[in-house]
């Protein structure tokens, strides 16, 4: 089955046939570095990752860039208004410097936490300004932009093909419903490339006055630098559709006369209990409140990843509740296959559902990264396998199987378990004697108060072995 994803721009499913054989250059929208990254951002970063890794296991060498906005987003994201940088330095009371540098900070420890693979590079938007500064001065000698008293701005109406990937072309646009009219503008739709200030906490001279840049130039600018002026893969959340993605590809074509990005990929939004994420509802979830709260990082990278992309995900507890369930069900399997002790060589039925369930991983993730098919595959390799009595051989050629398809969930299900404290280990084998003196009361008294620490004992034929509740 050919490798195919559902491109925005063109609103179908597309066979995937990068520019350059064997290559892909892939761009993501990044994080606005003044808080904490939410989970609905989360979302939209793991579609992300697991793109890069299965494009990977399909044998492609992917150059990714994820960009780190630090200036110029808009609260809102509006044109006019405050900077959501200097908001949140105003509200925090701290140097705007240090609040883009702390963000930043803990970005790269959430995604590390979350097992994401690290971009190739993070460009941040305040060291590219003077490539912004470039593509701006050849828009305007292009006869794309007009400057008024707060900033040079793109004329919407002379790029022809402008909405063509949100569908909001210039005539349906409705001027002023989405922000206040600029009476200065020419056109309501027209956005800014450069905005004029000398009170900006961040700003940067240029040949139309100190201020700063547009938040869509940004993302112009980093990745054709690093990706060439067309590149294969475009990705962000479906909330970057209109107006940013819209913007980056007029600004883009009207400065090189070439198409911007092959292939557009939107991750669609993430509710909590059916409802818009937001702090006035207690319903606002950082990565970190999560953590907070004793999930483990994998069962949150679990949730958000099991529901197509392309889906809403409606976020809840008890959503968390099982995806931790079914981590654990395989981390089980995991130990159930390292348990295996009789030799023997590999059967035929072991071997032929590997392939099985292989072939079904993949025709799942060819089709538009459908995740739930590639779970669904595992858990029916898992069901079938505990049916059958394995051999070491068996064992050895599932946990390969496992590694080789962990490596695209990015799951860590072969992880090992930690290590336990020397009291915890001496009461389990003290356990492992009282069953042998069959002094069972003693026995079931100390898997008891194990219980009630969280460690969890499971006796078997190879003897007991234990997990965290």
């Amino acid at each position: 089955m050919a490798l195919t994803f559902y491109n925005t721009m063109t609103r179908r499913k597309e066979e995937f046939q990068p520019l350059e054989e064997g290559k892909v250059r892939m761009y993501n929208c990044g994080p606005t570095v003044y808080d904490f990254v939410h989970i609905g951002n989360c979302r939209s970063f793991l579609m992300a990752d697991l793109l890069r890794r299965y494009l990977e296991y399909r044998g492609y060498e992917v150059t990714q860039i994820m960009n780190i906005t630090d200036v110029g987003h808009m609260v809102g994201d509006r044109d006019q208004g405050e900077d959501k940088m200097e908001k949140s330095a105003r509200e925090q009371e701290k140097d705007i410097w240090e609040i883009a540098g702390f963000y930043m900070d803990t970005f790269f420890e959430d995604i590390k936490a979350l097992n994401f693979r690290k971009a190739h590079l993070y460009p941040r938007a305040t060291e590219h300004i003077p490539e912004m500064i470039e593509m701006v001065k050849k828009l305007e000698e292009l006869g794309y932009t007009y400057t008024i008293s707060d900033g040079v701005y793109f004329e919407v109406e002379k790029f022809q093909d402008y909405g063509k990937l949100s569908g909001n072309t210039v005539e349906r646009l409705d001027p002023g419903s989405r922000v206040k009219v600029n009476e200065e503008k020419k056109s309501p739709i027209d956005f800014t490339l450069w905005m004029r200030g000398d009170d900006f906490l961040m700003k940067w001279d240029s040949p139309w006055g100190a201020g700063r840049p547009g938040w869509h130039i940004e993302c112009s600018a980093m990745s054709m630098k690093y990706l060439g002026e067309s590149f294969d893969i475009h990705t962000g959340g479906e909330d970057n559709v209109f107006p940013h993605h819209e913007n980056e590809i007029a600004q883009s074509e009207a400065a090189t006369g070439k198409p911007f990005a092959k292939y557009w990929l939107h991750a669609r939004y993430l509710l909590v209990d059916n409802q818009k994420m937001s702090k006035s509802l207690g319903n606002f979830y950082t990565l970190r409140d999560l953590l907070e709260k004793g999930c483990d990082a994998m069962q949150i990278r679990y949730a958000l990843m099991s529901t197509h992309y392309r889906q809403p995900l409606n976020f809840t507890m008890e959503g968390l509740e099982a995806a931790r369930h079914s981590i654990q069900r395989v981390r089980d399997f995991i130990a159930h296959l390292r348990g295996a002790a009789a030799e023997g060589n590999l059967s035929d039925d072991v071997k032929q559902l590997a392939e099985k369930t292989l072939a079904r991983f993949e025709e799942g993730l060819d089709d538009d990264l459908n995740i739930s098919v590639a779970l669904a595959a595992i858990f029916d390799l898992i069901h079938e396998v505990n049916r059958l009595d394995i051999n070491k051989a068996d064992a050895e050629h599932v946990l390969s199987f496992m590694a080789k398809v962990d490596d695209v969930l990015g799951l860590q299900f072969l992880a090992e378990e930690e290590s336990l404290d020397e009291e915890i280990e001496r009461l389990i084998e003290e356990r492992k004697q009282a069953r042998a003196n069959k002094d069972f009361a003693r026995a079931d008294e100390i898997r008891d108060g194990l219980l009630a620490r969280g460690i969890i004992l499971e006796d078997g034929p190879d003897g007991t072995r234990w997990k965290r509740r």
